[in-house]
């Protein structure tokens, strides 16, 4: 079953709509510490980290549900992890390694960033090869960038400071600027 792509289209959809769903919430998280995100090189740099992982497995969940020749999707999933692989490695080296941000090492320890682009070459590769598992490799990738990418959001939303100014509201959990 590894080799058969048609057999992965429940799982392609069912990824492509978690990955998302989580996209989606971590705008919202994005959004809500927007301020203090535009001031961090290594806290926006870390957000968008985190969104190439998400966009990996939308991305492969894509190219795994699209009617294609097989060579097509083993050579789409190589081209996929060199290309999240580089922006995952561009967006580490601009975050750079500030011991002084606890969020941002939080985010780095916790961030699957090279092992999900190299679990998608490694899915790639062999399916191309029609050894060692094949699509198989795909839920370990997909779980690596999920799972580090859901992480990675919660960290923004609840360690992030929020912005000067900003004021609880009456009810938990809401706040307004003055």
């Amino acid at each position: 079953m590894g080799y058969l792509p048609e057999m992965w289209r429940d799982f392609g959809v069912t990824v492509g709509g978690l990955a998302g769903a989580l996209t989606g919430l971590l705008f919202v998280a994005l959004s809500i510490k927007s301020e203090t995100l535009a001031r961090s090189r290594t806290l926006a740099s870390r957000a968008a980290q985190t969104l190439v992982l998400f966009m990996t497995s939308a991305i492969s969940a894509i190219l795994l549900v699209a009617p294609q020749p097989g060579p097509a999707l083993g050579a789409e999933l190589l081209a996929l992890a060199a290309v999240s692989g580089a922006g995952l490695l561009v967006f580490d080296r601009r975050a750079g390694h500030n011991a002084e941000n606890r969020v941002a090492r939080y985010i780095e320890r916790a961030s699957p960033n090279t092992m999900t682009a190299l679990l998608v070459a490694v899915t790639g590769l062999s399916f191309l090869l029609k050894a060692g598992g094949g699509l198989y490799w795909m839920i370990p990738a997909v779980l690596a960038s999920l799972v580090g990418g859901v992480v990675n959001a919660w960290l923004f939303l609840i360690k992030v400071p929020a912005a000067p100014g900003y004021q609880a509201d009456a009810a938990p959990g809401h706040g307004t600027q003055p």
